[in-house]
This record gives structure tokens, C-alpha cells and sequence, in this order.
């Protein structure tokens, strides 16, 4: 169960990551493959329920103000249902810091891919759909790529990883 804890959570967020930079869409799948993966692998490694109640409680918090978030039109629905799985993992000792590790990732690449659109690609660059739909005006940032960087950044810290370091 250890390897399952240390391998998992990071295979799903680089999935994400590249899932979101390819095609711009996260899929509902990783979102639920890491809850029940959270829940089946807190449950055998003996967390006390009431820290997965607040792993929970982490992860629907982060929902709440994420689907605000989409409702305004400010993230994509993918990227709201990514940040929440990402909390109950982390849970509230390290969500703070991951909001703050979101924004900021994000707003590095954000940065990024507008002075990317600035100039032109190449013509053998722009012939890749997942690189042209990148450099096109108007078009949204793959947020997802940050959600999951900022959640691989803290996942070593979180109780999860040290229960399955220690077993």
C-alpha cells in the first residue's frame, strides 16, 4: 500500500497536467480516481476517521469556492473538480499553501503563454493543433498544469505521504 500512496497521486497529477496542456480538458475520471484512490488508501493505511472527515471537508471547501469560481467564468470545470480532489489530499494543514502555490504557478505560466502569443511560431510549431490552440488569442491557459505542479510541490509534506513513508 505504500508504493500505491507514493506512486498514484503523482501519476495522476502529471496525467492531468499533460491531459490539460494537450487538450485543454481535465477529465472527470482522474478527478474521481483520486478520491476513491484518497479514500481506499487512508482507510488501509488506519487514518483516524475523523482526519479523512477533514481531508473531506478540505476538498468540498475547495469545490465550493472553485465552483464559484467556474461559475464566473474565471476557471474551467475541469480545473474546479482537479483543485478539489488535489485538497482532500492535502488536506488543511497545506492548503493555504497550495492555493498560494496554485496562483502563483499559474500566473507564471499564465505570463508565459501571453508573451508567447505575442510573436509568431513557427511554421512546423503551429502545425501542432495542441500548440496552435496554445498560441491563439483568446483562447484560456491550461490551468491545470499549475494545480497539479503546486499539489506534486506539497504532497511529500502531507500526512498521507509520511503515513505511507513510515509504514
Amino acid at each position: 500500500m505504500a508504493f500505491a500512496t507514493l506512486v498514484f497521486f503523482p501519476v495522476l497529477m502529471v496525467y492531468a497536467a499533460f491531459s490539460d496542456l494537450f487538450t485543454m480538458t481535465i477529465s472527470n475520471f482522474i478527478s474521481l480516481a483520486l478520491m476513491a484512490i484518497f479514500f481506499a488508501l487512508a482507510l488501509v493505511l488506519g487514518m483516524p476517521a475523523w482526519e479523512i472527515g477533514l481531508h473531506a471537508a478540505a476538498g468540498l471547501l475547495v469545490l465550493v469556492l472553485t465552483f464559484f469560481m467556474f461559475a464566473r467564468g474565471w476557471i474551467g470545470g475541469g480545473d474546479a473538480k482537479l483543485a478539489a480532489a488535489i485538497a482532500l489530499w492535502i488536506g488543511f494543514d497545506h492548503l493555504a499553501d497550495y492555493g498560494l502555490y496554485a496562483a502563483l504557478l499559474g500566473g507564471l505560466l499564465t505570463l508565459f503563454i501571453l508573451i508567447i502569443r505575442r510573436h509568431p511560431l513557427p511554421t512546423v510549431l503551429i502545425r501542432q493543433s495542441w500548440i496552435a490552440r496554445l498560441h491563439e488569442q483568446g483562447n484560456g491557459v491550461p490551468y491545470g498544469i499549475a494545480l497539479a505542479v503546486a499539489g506534486l510541490l506539497l504532497y511529500p509534506q502531507t500526512g498521507i505521504w509520511l503515513s505511507a513513508v513510515a509504514h
